[in-house]
């Protein structure tokens, strides 16, 4: 967890504005995540965040406390004043992979530290998959699921 001191600066001892101590911000590790999964999100060219053990236990998840889970397939680790940051991802077919980690990185780097004043000092990006167009996880379920109805009667 990041904590930040908001204390007014202090020069030889005497506080710049006359006032004592103003308290503690701390930022969990899941809002850091929650951040940089949105910020991943919103790149062109990912399909999915998080792995397909992670992406069917969370669409699970998702239909029973009818919301979506922003922070999955994005680990964090949240110091003092810096964070690091892991995601799984899978990319849509045809996209330069190089360059979508890229803006990955801006858009995340950019996303933490404008909301939450932490440097973020690395940013691992784990392309677990490529999504063919056509080919989504519900359109597969369905047909397979045609094809039994048809063959047993």
């Amino acid at each position: 967890m990041a904590s930040t001191d908001t204390r007014p600066s202090t020069s030889h001892g005497t506080s710049s504005d006359g006032g004592g101590p103003r308290g503690t911000t701390t930022i969990a590790d899941n809002v850091v995540a929650t951040i940089a999964g949105i910020a991943v999100r919103e790149t062109d060219g990912i399909y999915a965040l998080g792995g397909s053990a992670s992406r069917a236990l969370g669409s699970v998840r998702d239909r029973v406390a009818k919301s979506s889970d922003p922070s999955r397939g994005v680990k964090v680790e949240v110091g003092e004043v810096q964070a690091a940051v892991d995601v799984d991802v899978i990319v849509e077919y045809g996209e330069p992979i190089a360059d979508d980690a890229k803006e990955i990185r801006t858009r995340v780097t950019d996303a933490v530290g404008k909301m939450t004043g932490l440097e973020v000092v690395e940013i691992n990006i784990n392309v677990l998959d490529v999504h063919l167009p056509g080919s989504d996880d519900d359109e597969s379920n369905d047909e397979s699921s045609d094809r039994r109805s048809e063959r047993v009667r």
